[in-house]
C-alpha cells in the first residue's frame, strides 16, 4: 500500500480496530504518537483507494458523528452504510452512539499495536 510513513502508521492502527467498534481521528493520532494530528489522520484515510481492506469506516469525529461533506464525494454515505452493516446505528445526520461502540484496547492489544508500529 502506498503512502507516507505517517499514512502507513495510520493504516496499521486503523487496521486493528475490531469489527463493530469505533475510534476517533484523535484517538488514532494519539495511538500512533502524533498527538494533535486528528485532521491529518482524516486526510490519510481519505487518500486510501477504495475498495480497501483498511476499515476506514470505523473512524469518526470526536462528537460521535460521521464528518458529512460534499467534498467527500459520497464516501460519507458509504461510511454510514458500512457502519450500519456492522451493527452500529447511524442516523441521517451521521450521529452514532460513540460511547457504546468506542474501542478501548487492553494492555495486550496496545503492546501488539506498538510492536506493529515499530516494525514500520
Amino acid at each position: 500500500m502506498k503512502g507516507t510513513d505517517f499514512d502507513q502508521r495510520v493504516y496499521a492502527m486503523v487496521g486493528q480496530i475490531p469489527h463493530g467498534y469505533l475510534s476517533t481521528y484523535g484517538q488514532v493520532a494519539d495511538r500512533i504518537g502524533a498527538y494533535g494530528c486528528a485532521r491529518q489522520v482524516g486526510w490519510a484515510l481519505r487518500r486510501l483507494s477504495l475498495p480497501t481492506l483498511i476499515p476506514w469506516q470505523r473512524v469518526v469525529n470526536a462528537q460521535g458523528r460521521i464528518s458529512m461533506s460534499l467534498s467527500r464525494e459520497g464516501t460519507d454515505w458509504m461510511q454510514r452504510d458500512l457502519l450500519i452493516a456492522e451493527g452500529i446505528p447511524v442516523d441521517l445526520e451521521g450521529r452514532l452512539p460513540l460511547k457504546r461502540f468506542l474501542w478501548s484496547p487492553d494492555e495486550r492489544q496496545i503492546s501488539q499495536m506498538n510492536q506493529l508500529l515499530r516494525a514500520l
